[in-house]
């Protein structure tokens, strides 16, 4: 039964790639539909690393990292939201 217990807790937490591209769309508008900016100043966001977004995004959030347009779109996301957006953009080319 332990075993049956980890493994759900596992999956719960696992990374949602379709969840994170419904979750993109708020991104899409500085960070481009497929995670490639056409703004020179915003990062892309196809193919980064999911730890390196996570530890981003929870940095805006927190307030660690100083951003006024970063800080409230951080600020509305779930650690799983997070999660499932990393796994979005590391899956695009």
């Amino acid at each position: 039964m332990l075993t049956s217990i980890a493994a759900f807790s596992t999956q719960a937490s696992a990374a949602d790639v379709e969840a994170g591209k419904a979750k993109s769309a708020t991104c899409a508008a500085c960070h481009g539909a497929n995670g490639i900016s056409a703004i020179p100043t915003y990062p892309n966001l196809a193919g980064q690393k999911p730890a390196y977004i996570v530890q981003q995004l929870k940095a805006f959030k927190s307030g660690e990292r100083k951003n006024p347009i970063m800080a409230p779109m951080a600020a509305m996301l779930t650690d799983q939201d997070m999660e499932n957006l990393a796994a979005y953009y590391a899956s695009l080319k």
